[in-house]
């Protein structure tokens, strides 16, 4: 059985928590990007939590999702997100997260849902305490609603040091156009929106913009919510997956995306300790170049 076989196969059956060096034989050094409007760097795979932390309140699931949590941070991940409109995921967020985790490592980051531009205070101060951070990393607008207003609540935060980034999402290729105009208009540092092998019309506008203006980018749904990998899978991996030191399908998709210039973090989003096994191997190694990708979309586009 192959190292990494070995790896997975422990992650799997056993739950058990695994070094970094075991994942990265050599010690490589975290692939990271710096946000635009800070300079600060930010490693370029993070997590969603849309399903994965939405459940139930049970002891057994949540000592498994602090597991999972244990072994993202400890091969280098920092970003996670969530939301309000995301059911229980703040709560367990907060249940599984340890504080010297949150204090040292963590990369919070959720939203503001809520149409009532007057409720947005109230609801960021729930989610703060779900969380139970002294402050997020990130607020974003989530799907642009009610925008204006929200925006305003945010930059006000930022201005009087509650809060270091101010970002706005959307998702699924919804209201480009209105977001293109908030990414012009507004001095935002973050934008989030889908991008995948498949979902790739924000290389048209969004991210130029996001180039141009200095913002970073949060690539959401990079795996369709896995039927891209699952997909993929049945397909034999590209011989030019080894120059990339990607030995699955979850890692090659990964480093396609944020190997694009304008691209600050991808965020896909798993219960399974292997498939973050998978997920983070993107996470070091060598990143495609612009022909390389270009491989990539052909040889995704053959299958």
């Amino acid at each position: 059985m192959k190292r990494r076989q070995f790896i997975q196969t422990v992650l799997a059956t056993s739950g058990a928590l695994i070094a970094p060096n075991l994942l990265a034989a050599n010690n490589k050094k975290v692939n990271v990007k710096v946000i635009p409007s800070t300079g600060k760097a930010l490693p370029v795979i993070g997590m969603g939590s849309f399903v994965n932390f939405n459940f139930p309140d049970d002891a057994e699931t949540i000592s498994q999702r602090t597991l999972l949590l244990d072994n993202f941070f400890s091969m280098g991940g920092r970003l996670i997100d969530s939301s309000p409109m995301y059911g229980s995921a703040e709560k367990n967020l907060g249940l599984c997260i340890k504080p010297q985790q949150s204090k040292n490592t963590l990369f919070s980051a959720t939203k503001v849902w809520t149409s009532s531009v007057d409720d947005g205070v109230d609801e960021i101060e729930t989610s703060r305490n779900l969380w139970k951070v002294d402050q997020f990393d990130l607020l974003q607008v989530h799907n642009l609603v009610s925008w204006q207003g929200h925006l305003e609540t945010l930059f006000e935060m930022k201005k009087q040091g509650q809060l270091r980034y101010v970002g706005i999402t959307t998702s699924h290729g919804r209201r480009h156009d209105e977001l293109e105009n908030i990414m012009l208009t507004q001095p935002i540092d973050f934008v989030q929106a889908t991008y995948n092998i498949r979902d790739r019309e924000v290389e048209n506008r969004i991210l130029p913009i996001a180039k141009e203006r200095g913002i970073a980018f949060i690539a959401n749904r990079p795996f369709q919510r896995g039927s891209i990998v699952d997909w993929a899978k049945k397909h034999p991996l590209p011989a030019f997956a080894k120059d990339l030191e990607c030995n699955n399908w979850a890692s090659l998709l990964l480093k396609y995306i944020v190997s694009h210039p304008s691209v600050t973090c991808a965020i896909p989003a798993t219960t399974r300790l292997d498939h973050l096994v998978e997920n983070m191997e993107a996470l070091s190694g060598v990143m495609p170049d612009k022909n390389m990708r270009e491989n990539i979309q052909n040889a995704v586009a053959k299958l």
